[in-house]
């Protein structure tokens, strides 16, 4: 017999038209603002690229202080992962994210004063801790906000900042630069830190009057579909509660946490080794030096991943779905990328741009999907260290990718680069491997996703 929650099954809460209402206005009152504030994170994350040649030249940055100050971003992001998810437990989500997006917003605006190595070092690493916990708190803040069913949709319409942001980075960064050599005093890599820091503070602002930190302070929703969401949660909770961790150091020590964060880290050495090399990549496939054209061409896999990404996250609703789904998704990243290198070393072009698609669009959709699972068993202060674990380890895949790469490639030298792109592809087959190993997850929070007659 099904448990029920007052007088009605949690099928039943459910079903509820004003639980349905109530998830239809979180979406449109939230979600914008939480894409802005990912998009423009991973935009002053990745912008350096553009400024290397400016800070070399005009001042005097070395390839080796660029280099370390490229990867040490995600040290200073690992740290503080952690630390910062529980602070956002304690004063909530609408401050603290505007509070991350203020501040690393200031930091990105200084990048424009650089003047050394040292500095230039320095700032990447605080940009690292200022940044830390925005994508493991908006992660907390939707599973606080939507039913475990609708989470996997709500995760992919928040992962399409990054395939935005690779589409719309480019050219806006570009654009500055320009504009800023060409009718300003300073430098286009000064103008290009400087307003796209100023970007990160207005929507940290804009983010504490738009977002709320629970369905019962959101003055937009009546008191019917609060108390629909509210049954709902509360009852996730419970369930939550009972199958998960309790507290900061159980939730450090459980085997679950650690399962998910050695699959995001695979997905993260994919996700960065593909994303630092993707212009370099299609500028060999095409035989053609990194400009516009390239710049176009490297645009087509984040455009097709962007209707993958949601497409699938609207309709991985079901236990079986996303661990199918998710395994698929690892296995095609691994593929594809494989399938990119052997192309590159054969001169197969459109096959390379076809399987460089594939791996985006895969690995766009096994993002959302690997986090419904921790999230279905985490709650409260365990969720907040559980949640900032897997992301922080996760995330040093950002910074392994292309150390790893160069390693093999310099081990195993090709001209076209073929072994280093292989390892960026092999971590993805553990990676699905594992996800269909969720089969032994099993928790009763899965009853909400599965209906009678739906494979399990």
């Amino acid at each position: 017999m099904e448990p029920t929650t007052g007088d009605r099954t949690p099928r039943a809460l459910l079903d509820s038209p004003h639980l349905a209402s109530g998830i239809r206005k979180a979406t449109t009152r939230l979600m914008p603002m939480l894409v802005v504030l990912y998009f423009v994170a991973f935009l002053d994350r990745t912008n350096v690229g553009f400024a290397e040649e400016g800070l070399q030249v005009d001042r005097g940055i070395s390839a080796g202080a660029f280099a370390l100050g490229a990867g040490i971003f995600f040290i200073g992001y690992a740290i503080f992962e952690i630390p910062s998810n529980l602070l956002l437990d304690r004063f909530g989500a609408r401050f603290w994210l505007a509070r991350i997006a203020v501040t690393w917003g200031v930091v990105a605006s200084a990048f424009a004063f650089t003047t050394n190595d040292t500095m230039f070092v320095f700032l990447r690493f605080l940009l690292g801790v200022t940044e830390a916990g925005l994508f493991p708190g908006v992660i907390m803040f939707l599973s606080q906000w939507f039913p475990n069913k609708k989470r996997v949709q709500m995760f992919a319409i928040f992962y399409l900042a990054q395939p935005f942001s690779q589409m719309l980075g480019a050219p806006l960064s570009g654009g500055l630069i320009s504009f800023g050599d060409t009718l300003t005093p300073w430098h286009g890599w000064q103008v290009m830190f400087f307003v796209e820091g100023v970007m990160a503070i207005v929507a940290g602002v804009a983010a504490y009057f738009l977002l709320t930190d629970s369905p019962q302070k959101a003055t937009w929703l009546d008191e019917r579909e609060k108390a629909a969401m509210r049954e709902v949660m509360a009852h996730e909770d419970t369930v939550r509660d009972a199958d998960g961790p309790r507290g900061i150091v159980p939730a450090m020590l459980n085997g679950k946490v650690w399962y998910f964060t050695v699959i995001y880290f695979c997905l993260q050495v994919a996700v960065y080794g593909t994303t630092f090399y993707l212009p370099q990549q299609v500028a060999g496939l095409l035989g053609r030096d990194v400009g516009w054209q390239v710049g176009l061409v490297a645009a087509i896999p984040w455009a097709v991943g962007l209707v993958f990404c949601y497409v699938v996250g609207r309709h991985a609703d079901t236990v079986a779905r996303r661990r199918h789904w998710g395994g698929i998704a690892f296995l095609l990243t691994g593929a594809a990328i494989l399938a990119s290198a052997w192309a590159g070393a054969n001169g197969q072009a459109l096959l390379g741009i076809v399987a460089i698609t594939v791996a985006v669009s895969a690995f766009l959709c096994a993002g959302p999907i690997s986090w419904s699972f921790p999230t279905a068993f985490l709650t409260g202060a365990a969720a907040a260290t559980g949640i900032g674990l897997i992301n922080s380890i996760g995330n040093l895949g950002g910074f392994v990718a292309p150390i790893m790469r160069t390693a093999i490639n310099e081990a195993v030298p090709t001209e076209a680069g073929t072994w280093g792109v292989v390892s960026l592809g092999v971590l993805a087959f553990l990676a699905a491997a594992m996800m269909w190993g969720t089969a032994l997850f099993r928790t009763r929070a899965d009853a909400l996703l599965d209906t009678p007659g739906r494979e399990r």
